[in-house]
């Protein structure tokens, strides 16, 4: 099968600075049940009708029942219809009219999904632009390759938590201008986003992590259990079961593809929440590549020049073209799509990240310097990831209230108003892979006619054995994944 994978956790993480949090130390109403959510409730208003699925008491049916407060339920959407099972086995005729209604059922279901793009606001693009071009600046990753939507769904978690500069500075960055407006737009990019039909593996997942042993406003909990399909847990921060079930969780909505990054998270004692955000995102492509096709070739990495297999396929396609780099589209099946982006000789990927043509180029349809022509394309075959501590990062974006206990305000989330508390980590952890089963022979010489000048008349080379950057698009049209293969290796 060839395929493009996608997957990725953020996690941001709270300390409490002194111990006004702890059980001994606090008022707790629900203390004798165990439960530590207090009763205190703001007013909220809102048109989504999605339920939420409380649960107070422990529960015992799956593996996180001890720690279980909320969780979510998730949109339910009809599967795409396998074909064959509509063919009789006996006469080999085709029912149509039973697959025409199953079919109708999966269009109905993913197109109600689909509609939930117009409901934003925001200019995703703007906070994808400004995020790029610091975090993939991050000079002690290799390849960096992050997603702004996850990162976008645990920074609008960590909002909904805080109140005063600590929430603004956020919603500055998140490109919108209030709360309410934050919730329409998560609720709208999420589900924009979420396929599980079948046909398309578009899977996202939040949750929040709460400590045993503090009070939180129930509210807030709710809200985010109800607008970011929030699951949350509560349990004894720093304790070896507590760290076993956050991986557990991270595994399981990652298809056990981040096993390593999810393996060096840990909640510390003085931890009083952890909010992560997880995508997982599984898709083939339209035009799949021949294995016939697949051939040894040197990428030229920054580090060394390695032999490894190249995807390579000649059609006719679109060419897009720009101040300083050539790109090139390629459609995935159900929807989304793979940019490849060549920078031109002695053009590095980072000045492709910083060039606001990069950007427009993404979001608009109509694009002007474009060319329809054969194109002979090369891509490597790669497997990368990357670890960003991003709380550097994201201060430079302007986001420093929450880092500093004396600024920070988390009066939303905890019901001791006076306990004082500041985001001490933000992670993300990040893992992108195109590959195709089975490998034989054919390539292209290597030819690079790409960036500001106009392309051949008929035929061009786009050939990826130099650094580059690379974007995916999801099923509602937005980068999902944006990183640079720098160095690629033999698996």
């Amino acid at each position: 099968m060839k395929r493009i994978i996608g997957f990725c956790l953020s996690i941001l993480m709270l300390i409490t600075t002194f111990t006004a949090c702890k059980k001994d130390n606090i008022n707790n109403s629900d203390k004798d049940n165990g439960n530590s959510l207090s009763d205190e409730r703001d007013q909220v208003t809102t048109e989504s009708d999605q339920s939420i699925a409380k649960e107070s008491e422990q529960k015992s049916s799956n593996e996180f029942g001890k720690a279980t407060l909320v969780s979510p339920i998730y949109p339910q959407m009809a599967q795409y219809p396998d074909e064959m099972s509509f063919v009789d086995a006996k006469t080999g005729e085709f029912d149509s009219e039973g697959f025409d209604q199953v079919y109708d059922a999966w269009n109905t279901d993913r197109n109600r999904q689909f509609a939930y793009k117009e409901k934003y606001s925001g200019d995703y693009y703007n906070y994808f632009a400004n995020t790029s071009k610091i975090i993939l600046a991050d000079q002690n990753q290799k390849n960096p390759v992050y997603s702004p939507l996850s990162l976008f769904m645990a920074l609008a978690m960590l909002a909904e938590t805080t109140n005063g500069q600590s929430r603004e500075q956020i919603l500055n960055l998140l490109e919108t201008k209030d709360i309410v407006n934050l919730r329409s737009d998560a609720e709208a990019i999420w589900n924009s986003n979420y396929c599980q039909d079948g046909a398309l593996n578009s899977v996202l997942a939040n949750s929040l992590w709460l400590d045993n042993e503090c009070t939180y406003r129930a509210n807030t909990i709710e809200a985010l259990s109800k607008y970011y399909y929030a699951s949350a847990f509560q349990g004894e921060m720093g304790s070896e079961q507590y760290n076993d079930q956050l991986h557990s969780w991270i595994n399981t909505h990652t298809d056990n593809l981040l096993t390593e990054q999810a393996g060096n998270l840990e909640f510390e004692p003085d931890t009083i929440l952890g909010l992560v955000s997880t995508v997982l995102f599984q898709a083939k492509w339209v035009n799949e590549f021949s294995e016939t096709n697949t051939r040894k070739a040197v990428f030229h990495g920054i580090d060394q020049d390695i032999e490894i297999d190249f995807l390579n396929y000649s059609d006719s396609d679109t060419y897009y073209w720009t101040e300083n780099f050539g790109a090139i589209r390629l459609p995935l099946e159900s929807g989304g799509d793979m940019w490849f982006m060549l920078p031109d000789q002695d053009v590095e990927p980072l000045d492709i990240i910083n060039n606001d043509q990069f950007y427009k180029l993404l979001k608009d349809d109509t694009w002007q310097d474009q060319k329809f022509l054969t194109v002979n394309f090369s891509a490597p075959k790669f497997d990368i990831s990357a670890d960003f501590n991003l709380n550097q990062s994201l201060q430079n974006l302007g986001i420093k209230d929450v880092f500093d206990q004396k600024q920070a305000d988390f009066t939303p989330l905890l019901a001791n108003d006076s306990d004082l508390a500041f985001l001490s980590t933000v992670k993300q952890g990040t893992r992108v892979a195109i590959d195709e089963e089975g490998v034989t022979a054919a390539s292209f010489t290597a030819m690079m006619t790409a960036g500001a000048a106009m392309p051949p008349e008929e035929e061009i080379d786009f050939v990826l054995d130099r650094p580059f950057v690379f974007v995916i698009n999801g099923i509602s049209g937005l980068p999902l994944f944006i990183g640079i293969v720098n160095q690629v290796e033999l698996k």
